[in-house]
């Protein structure tokens, strides 16, 4: 069983329109290169030129930010299922 990759709205048009892709990664890092040899141009939504998450991308690894778990290096394991969230600024 894989693990579920929820893609949020604005990145769909990368995955062509396919809102769960699995993978078969064990680290969140792993996933999002795994993630960008399926669908050119993921990554760099998601990582920034340092290598880090985006500050304003947000993800969860079973609704759990990996920023309080071990960010890039969270493993996941088959039946977990991560969501990308991107943050909505406003106020």
């Amino acid at each position: 069983m894989p693990v579920k990759v929820r893609i949020p709205t604005p990145l769909r048009k990368l995955t062509n329109n396919e809102e769960i892709v699995e993978i078969s990664s064990g680290t969140i890092g792993a996933g999002i290169i795994e993630l960008q040899s399926r669908f050119p141009g993921i990554k760099e939504r998601l990582i920034d030129e340092s290598g880090e998450v985006r500050r304003f991308v947000n993800v969860y690894v079973n609704e759990e930010d990996i920023r309080f778990l071990q960010n890039q290096d969270t493993p996941v394991k088959d039946g977990d299922e991560i969501s990308i969230i991107p943050a909505i600024a406003g106020g």
